[in-house]
């Protein structure tokens, strides 16, 4: 049974930093490209950060360029979001994605497996 565990949201101020955090069970991790969403109240599901198998290439949404990074280490099954300089519209739950494809990808049905979420909350 294939398991995405999200952790790390929490409430920040505007201009902090988070680092979320999806470890993976259940799959082979190094076969599988790896993304971040993100929803808020009212809003369709938006793409924040993809990752090849590797590691090696790395996708952003326009909102997110420059603040966020995406990474992983497949030794422990875990990827990463580096939040920088946190804005109030980044407020939403953030999801961890997988597909079994090498490649990413930035769009939401393209994905397979899902977790839970966490809650991002950025305060003015």
């Amino acid at each position: 049974q294939v398991q995405l565990v999200e952790s790390g949201g929490r409430l920040v101020q505007a201009g902090g930093s988070l680092r979320l955090s999806c470890a993976a069970s259940g799959l082979t991790f190094s076969n599988h490209a790896m993304g971040w969403f993100c929803q808020s109240p009212g809003k369709e599901r938006e793409f924040v950060a993809a990752i090849d198998w590797s590691g090696g290439r790395t996708y952003y949404g326009d909102s997110v360029k420059g603040r966020f990074t995406i990474s992983r280490d497949n030794a422990k099954n875990t990827v990463y979001l580096q939040m920088n300089s946190l804005k109030p519209e980044d407020t939403a739950v953030y999801y961890c994605a997988g597909r079994i494809f090498s490649d990413y990808s930035p769009l939401a049905r393209n994905y397979l497996y899902w977790g839970q979420g966490t809650q991002v909350t950025v305060s003015s």
